[in-house]
């Protein structure tokens, strides 16, 4: 029983915090892909980075570069 532990104090974050920092597309897939159950999972998660804004790729110009997703039907 966790009497003197918080419940947030006693579940492991699996999440790593990646806030502010500079990666490429390859590392970002990655580190998502590590969180993710599957394939379907990461794909899903990397969608939701793009759609929310969140995550931003800047092009050799320093510019923000849209991402525009299609999804398969």
């Amino acid at each position: 029983m966790l009497s003197n532990l918080s419940t947030a104090q006693a579940m492991k974050n699996i999440y790593k915090k990646i806030n502010r920092t500079k990666y490429s597309l390859g590392e970002l897939v990655s580190i998502v892909g590590s969180c993710a159950r599957n394939s379907r999972e990461l794909v899903a998660a990397m969608s939701d980075l793009f759609d929310s804004g969140r995550v931003v790729i800047r092009g050799k110009n320093g510019r923000n570069r849209r991402v525009r997703l299609q999804h398969a039907r």
